[in-house]
């Protein structure tokens, strides 16, 4: 990832094998990351069972904030693809309970198709 994007807000996928060593002492016991996208030190994890939104505070980002989605609390879901002159793409999903949808930015070139895919198989059930 390249540091420009991070300071635009920008995601790229990660290695899942390394985010699910990360995330072991707080995945259930048959739980498996699926698809990892970073944002400098954010991070937001589709794993077999729910969405996780990770918020490293604070200098240090010793502080962290986990915010765990189910994907049976997500109701809808909208993908706006990057554009010729658009440098990013666009997932939005609505959250039981939340009155905004949950916003997050993809850089252009992101697999959006396979994050339509699985968000569709997980909350279509």
């Amino acid at each position: 990832m390249g540091l420009l994007d991070g300071l635009l807000g920008n995601a790229t996928e990660v290695d899942v094998a390394d985010v699910e060593n990360e995330l072991l002492p707080i995945l259930g016991d048959m739980e498996k990351v699926e698809r990892a996208f970073k944002v400098v030190r954010d991070m937001y994890v589709f794993t077999s069972g729910r969405l996780i939104l990770i918020d490293k505070q604070g200098l240090t980002g010793k502080k962290v904030d986990y915010l765990s989605l189910p994907y049976r609390s997500i109701s809808s879901f909208s993908v706006e693809t990057a554009g010729h002159f658009d440098l990013d793409a666009e997932l939005k999903m609505w959250v039981s309970g939340r009155h905004e949808p949950v916003i997050k930015e993809l850089k252009k070139g992101s697999d959006m198709v396979g994050i339509q895919k699985l968000l569709a198989n997980k909350i279509l059930k």
